[in-house]
């Protein structure tokens, strides 16, 4: 999330909902318009990784449920740079990454 989508998700808010946030990706100094939290009753939480404990269990559900994230891209190592200006064209859909060895 970050300020490229942050008006989008405080009107996509039914009343009495949640916004969780769990980083900055397009910017951290997104406008807000205060009226609609309040008049929506919205509530927004910022969020880390959880525990060790957590991330476990989080992947053991991932596996049973066969939970995969969606890839745009894999490059290989030397093609790192080019891993990174695809992501600064922000043309990428699903995440971006880099293996490390074959």
């Amino acid at each position: 999330m970050g300020a490229a989508v942050w008006d989008s998700a405080l009107k996509s808010v039914v009343r009495g909902g949640r916004i969780v946030t769990c980083g900055a990706t397009t910017g951290d100094q997104p406008g807000a318009d205060l009226r609609r939290v309040f008049i929506r009753q919205l509530q927004i939480f910022g969020s880390t990784l959880g525990n060790l404990v957590e991330l476990q269990a989080l992947v053991r559900f991932c596996t049973r449920h066969d939970v995969r994230p969606l890839m745009d891209r894999v490059y290989p190592l030397g093609e790192a740079h080019a891993a990174l200006d695809r992501l600064a064209s922000g043309q990428q859909f699903g995440k971006v990454a880099v293996r490390i060895r074959d």
